[in-house]
């Protein structure tokens, strides 16, 4: 059961054995147990019976596609879907009676989920220089504040605008616009700390960021891989698509640390054989593998590849496909013949037949799909991985054909979409120059500053401005205590947001909360109601239109903070619309339309059934990468050992938790019940290590800076994760990666790859 607002959980600690399927009629139960905890049966029901339809709300909760309209469940959600959207459509309301009676030195001891807990935020709040309150501020007031700090900067790059992908396309292109108008590109976004590594290497090979894959291609796969990546907990509708894949012949194979429910077994809950059948079998294969042991499975795989075709000349490689629509073949196959078993066998924790069968799986297949997520993005060595995971799909053609392809699964619902119009602290000049032409002033070209440089940059007081859109950017940034004190170098500190969260609670000299309209609210303006746009995993841009009233009068939309804002930064230099963007979206979409390829005609497509499905070039023959073909490459790493009497830990999200608020202690699927400091370590490992089960332990990252960042009072669970790996929840344990432990390249934080001891605690003294 759900603790009441005023409560902290009581940290009552169980531990049942892991489940071995995912969903089920459990799922519907608990799904609608916390829906009716937050709000009334026929506020639920009026947006989960609209959620992810044609004309409905789009799900905020993850970025998965959604099946062609005629196609589509009357209940097309899972369980963490309509659990976030009725977390957000919550009755509870956070007034300024709340903040008079919580001061932010209280709140900031207070637990991710009691804040949660406290609901939506209504009217817009300023804590002042030496105060420890929140106090309401009027909405003019408050811009006002912002716009005297914007235009008092000595340099626009002392500004950073930071964005979640829960924004819209339409807040996020008025973002980009009014940062770039006002002369920065410090346009960091939540991308930096998830699936930056993918868009690095994808562009590099492929000449795009985005994967290459529909629904469809998923639907006919013959052999489908899911790496790195637990789609019952973190995007459960792909299981749906994966039960579709399987009842037309498909096999897959799974490869993680830890045996996921969710990649087991699936029980559908909107099918009798869900209810009371057995469900259908997910993987076929599963591979436990070491953390960051994916670049070598590949290499081990690819070096298979090549041997076979030399037992079987012109039998195993797409030599066609090779010859024409590829370059660096050679030099990439000399490489990986040179790749030694022995170094495979010890990065992976795999045996060489295991990798075997692999390969006779995929000489079986014609078609193949490659699916990852975060497992694989946040590591030292994630873009030479995704780079070797490019390398195995082009050597048989899985690029570019129905059935076939790369798909990395992004989380936040539009965090791609917001890359699309601009969100990007680097976006390239072609986009820049559209952006000159349609708006009449020319951009600022040098990049800004990612998520990461952004902290650094703070902690060197090179940034006195700071807005977050959406998000907790606090708790998902890593080096907490690093990051916590550099945000509160700002001047000014200032968050869009739908409710309370820790963000709220690291405050610069001056902090506003700006409250707004969530997805699931009718936003009305001045030339009536209107609906904003999202895109998918799959490059598909639909509708998304609130149903419910406002959570409060107060409240404002993202695009009407953001054109308020800059309409009193900037005043009427340069000449943008920004009150006709706040009055009617279409006129954001008009302007998106001819800045944005693939975007024509934006207003009219989009509201077609199924909206606008955006052409990715690879698909087409054509790679965007300077090169003019997919570009095979040679990746080396530098393997990452954990010294003895050590661990690497890799941290991840419970089921009941949504980024980085959980709605519960509980994680049904690990049976992990009433605590969330727990640390799970395979029963060899603790037995090497001297631990006892339940033991309290310390965890202490081990980085070459020699910090001490240590995270307290942890619980050891046994449990069947990959020897010599552990496993703990974020954000808890996001104190623990360094700031400059980040991924080559793509500069993404390693939240999968930290060295830690774990420290047994002193027994604390009985109370006399």
């Amino acid at each position: 059961m759900k603790n009441a607002p005023g409560e902290e959980p009581d940290e009552a600690l169980t531990v049942t054995p892991p489940k071995e399927w995912a969903a089920g009629v459990p799922a519907v139960a608990h799904a609608m147990e916390y829906s009716l905890a937050e709000t009334s049966p026929l506020r639920a029901g009026r947006t989960l019976l609209t959620m992810n339809q044609v004309d409905g709300i789009d799900c905020p909760g993850c970025a998965w596609a959604d099946p062609a309209p005629g196609h589509r469940h009357r209940n097309e959600y899972c369980e963490n879907g309509a659990k976030h959207i009725n977390d957000e459509a919550t009755t509870r309301r956070v007034t300024a009676d709340f903040f008079r009676g919580h001061p932010v030195s209280e709140l900031a001891r207070r637990s991710d989920a009691w804040l949660n807990q406290q609901g939506r935020l209504t009217e817009p709040m300023v804590k002042r220089p030496g105060s420890d309150f929140y106090e309401p501020i009027s909405w003019s007031d408050a811009f006002g504040l912002m716009a005297e700090e914007l235009t008092s900067l000595d340099s626009p790059d002392q500004a950073v605008f930071y964005t979640s992908g829960r924004a819209s396309n339409e807040a996020a292109f008025v973002l980009q616009l009014f940062a770039r108008a006002l002369g920065t590109n410090n346009l960091p976004d939540c991308s930096n700390m998830c699936h930056e590594s993918s868009g690095y290497a994808l562009h590099e090979t492929l000449g795009t960021g985005k994967g290459t894959v529909s629904l469809h291609d998923l639907h006919h796969a013959d052999l489908i891989f899911l790496v790195g990546q637990n789609p019952g907990s973190n995007h459960p509708r792909q299981l749906s698509a994966l039960e579709q894949a399987k009842r037309n012949g498909a096999r897959i194979i799974a490869v993680n640390p830890l045996p996921e429910a969710g990649l087991l077994r699936f029980r559908n809950p909107q099918k009798p054989r869900g209810v009371i059948g057995p469900g259908v079998r997910i993987a076929d294969r599963f591979l436990h593998i070491r953390a960051g042991g994916d670049l070598a499975l590949f290499q081990g795989l690819n070096r298979l590849l090549l041997e076979a075709e030399d037992a079987r000349p012109g039998e195993v490689l797409d030599h066609d496909f090779i010859r024409s629509d590829t370059s660096g073949f050679d030099e990439f196959a000399a490489h990986v013949r040179g790749v030694g078993w022995s170094d495979v066998l010890a990065a992976t924790g795999l045996t060489r037949e295991e990798i075997e069968q692999v390969r006779d799986e995929v000489l079986a297949s014609e078609r193949v799909v490659v699916c990852w997520a975060m497992g694989i993005t946040q590591h030292r060595h994630a873009v030479p991985t995704i780079r070797e995971i490019v390398n195995f799909l082009l050597l048989r053609g899985n690029v570019g054909r129905a059935g076939t392809g790369a798909c990395p699964v992004r989380g936040h619902s539009n965090v791609q979409g917001d890359r699309t119009v601009g969100i990007w602290e680097q976006m390239p000049d072609s986009f820049l120059d559209a952006l000159q032409a349609e708006f009449g002033f020319d951009p600022p070209r040098a990049h800004g500053l990612d998520s990461v440089k952004a902290i650094k940059a703070m902690r060197e007081d090179r940034v006195r401005f700071f807005l977050g859109l959406a998000g907790n950017f606090v708790r998902a940034a890593p080096d907490s205590t690093v990051t916590e004190e550099a945000v509160r170098t700002c001047r000014l500190t200032a968050h869009i947001s739908t409710k309370l969260n820790r963000s709220h609670t690291v405050c610069g000299r001056t902090a506003l909360i700006l409250p707004t309209l969530g997805r699931t609210e009718w936003d009305m303006q001045a030339s009536g109601e209107q609906f904003v746009t999202v895109e998918n995993s799959m490059s598909e841009v639909h509708t998304s239109r609130g149903r419910l009233e406002p959570a409060s009068p107060l409240l404002l939309s993202e695009v009407a903070i953001l054109s308020r804002l800059a309409r009193r930064t900037l005043g009427g230099t340069p000449d943008i619309p920004w009150e006709q963007f706040e009055a009617d979206y279409g006129a954001i979409r008009d302007r998106i339309s001819r800045v944005v390829p693939g975007l024509h005609d934006y207003n009219r497509r989009v509201t077609r059934p199924g909206g606008i499905p955006l052409t990715n070039p690879v698909n087409e023959g054509v790679y965007a990468n300077g090169v003019g073909r997919a570009l095979f490459t040679r990746n080396t790493a530098e393997r990452l050992q954990a010294p003895e009497g050590h661990l690497l830990l890799q941290s991840m999200r419970s089921h009941d938790q949504w980024n980085t608020v959980p709605y519960t202690d509980n994680d049904r699927y690990r049976g992990i019940h009433g605590s969330r400091r727990v640390v799970l370590v395979n029963p060899d490992d603790m037995a090497e290590l001297g631990l006892a089960d339940r033991q309290n332990v310390d965890l202490v990252s081990v980085w070459a800076d020699d910090v001490e960042r240590r995270a307290e009072d942890f619980r050891v669970i046994p449990y069947p994760t990959a020897r010599g790996c552990a496993a703990a929840y974020y954000p808890e344990t996001n104190l623990l990666v360094p700031l400059e432990s980040v991924a080559e390249n793509s500069n993404q934080p390693t939240y999968k790859g930290i060295v830690v001891r774990l420290e047994p605690r002193t027994p604390r003294p009985m109370p006399s």
